[in-house]
This record gives C-alpha cells, sequence and structure tokens, in this order.
C-alpha cells in the first residue's frame, strides 16, 4: 500500500521514452508540476509536495536521462529538455499547471516560454541558474561547494544517488549546455505570473542575480527565504510553500484538459 505522504510513480509515453513522475495529493485539485535542477530527480521534491498536497496535486517530473526517465545516447541540451516536458505536458493535459522548478530547471521553463507559451501557468523559479556574471565552470562549482553546509544534512544522500544514476558524462554534458544557455534573454518570453524565490544564504544565486532575472520579467517579483540555501524545496519547505500557495489560489482551477497516457 502507498503512504499517504510518498510519491507514487507515474509513467507516460512522451517525448520518445517512457517519462516517470512522483505523484502526490488529492485527484481534481489545483495541479502543481515540478520541474528539478541538473542531475536531480523527482525525490527532492518531496518535502515542498508534502506541504503542498493539502491543497493540490503535485506532479514532480523526471526529464529524459534522469531520475527513473531514460534518456537518449546523447545527453539533451536545455531546448532539448524543454522539447521533451512540452511533450509530457501536452500528453498528460497538464498545460497551464502551476509550474515550480528548481535551479537549472529553472532555465528549462524559461525556454520553454519560448516555444510553447500555451502550456505555461503561473511559475515559481527557484534559485534560478546560471549567473550571467558568474559563467564559469570553476566559479559555478565553488558555488555549489559552498552551498553544501548550508542545505540539510540529508540533502546528500538524496541527490547523490541521482548524480550516480544519471552518470558522470551526462552530468558534464547537461552542466555545459546550462552554461551557454543565454536565460537572461528569454526571460521576456514568461508572461504569467512568476515568483523567483532565493535563499538568503545561497551563493550560487546571489541576491543582485535573483533581482535582476525578476526585473525582466514581466510580471516577476522576487521572494528571499532568510537563511536558506540553494535547494529551497528540500530545505526551506515550509517557507517555499508560503511563496508558492498564494499563486496556486490566484489561479484558483484545474487545467480543463483531460490527462492521458497514464
Amino acid at each position: 500500500m502507498n503512504r499517504p505522504d510518498a510519491f507514487t510513480a507515474e509513467y507516460t509515453a512522451a517525448a520518445g521514452t517512457l517519462v516517470h513522475a512522483g505523484v502526490l495529493g488529492p485527484r481534481g485539485a489545483p495541479e502543481v508540476v515540478c520541474v528539478p535542477g541538473l542531475g536531480c530527480s523527482h525525490r527532492y521534491f518531496l518535502p515542498l509536495a508534502r506541504r503542498l498536497a493539502p491543497h493540490s496535486h503535485v506532479t514532480a517530473v523526471d526529464l529524459p536521462g534522469f531520475g527513473r526517465t531514460p534518456g537518449p545516447p546523447e545527453p539533451l541540451d536545455v531546448r532539448g529538455l524543454s522539447l521533451a516536458l512540452a511533450d509530457w505536458l501536452r500528453a498528460t493535459g497538464r498545460g497551464g499547471a502551476l509550474l515550480v522548478a528548481n535551479s537549472g530547471g529553472c532555465q528549462v521553463v524559461v525556454d520553454l516560454a519560448v516555444h510553447s507559451p500555451d502550456l505555461l501557468g503561473p511559475a515559481v523559479l527557484v534559485s534560478p541558474t546560471v549567473d550571467r556574471h558568474a559563467r564559469s565552470p570553476l566559479r559555478q562549482v565553488a558555488r555549489l561547494v559552498a552551498d553544501i553546509p548550508r542545505e540539510r544534512p540529508s540533502l546528500p544522500f538524496v541527490v547523490g544517488p541521482d548524480y550516480l544514476a544519471c552518470g558522470p558524462r551526462r552530468m558534464a554534458a547537461t552542466f555545459r549546455h546550462l552554461l551557454d544557455d543565454p536565460v537572461e534573454r528569454k526571460l521576456h518570453h514568461l508572461r504569467t505570473p512568476v515568483v523567483v524565490a532565493r535563499g538568503s544564504r545561497d551563493p550560487i544565486v546571489p541576491h543582485s542575480w535573483a533581482a535582476e532575472v525578476a526585473a525582466l520579467l514581466p510580471h516577476g517579483r522576487l521572494a528571499e527565504v532568510p537563511g536558506a540555501g540553494h535547494a529551497l524545496n528540500y530545505s526551506a519547505a515550509d517557507a517555499l510553500a508560503a511563496v508558492t500557495l498564494p499563486l496556486l489560489r490566484r489561479r484558483g482551477t484545474v487545467p480543463s484538459c483531460d490527462r492521458g497516457g497514464r
């Protein structure tokens, strides 16, 4: 029997593969779709999903090549990942859902807005990368290392197996694609209400960059969580839920299209 506070598995034929997602919350409730960052799977969204599930139907998707979703031999770039997300949103009827993305997943959601704006609902961009003022592998890795002690101690035990599962080649290639993605040039395409959420102690996403992202969005605002690091969805889930729920209430409806492929 599935625990009421744990994800259940959903598999959908989409994007040329069998896409896995973790699902939590009552069917028929407003939809929330969670998009993980580099190398991560649905699993590190569980703390946030538990807090949103009383109010919504939460689905954390594994993008191709990560988590339990097989990917192509050649790692996908940001456009490839966003096209895969678009195909999955259409296949499952979740177009228009509230999107909550973390880190590199924010770049995927922003790119989605370029080619498939019809699929976008409100969004929460949690710790959006990559800071254009520090777009180098060395600086980004140094910031990642600096963030480790600012997260919950259990986080490495959650994301570590995900990193091992996707493998160093896919991790490195996807990292390069994220660095090469000029996200700041595409933010104006995201025309739905957007909250940029940042932990006040996040070294990967400094205040100046998060504020710049919010300012470049047509309907963006910045929300900072005191004392938190980069992975707010895992290490500061209560505070992130408090940021997310007003957008959910504002939307107030479940996407009207039927879900298929499940």
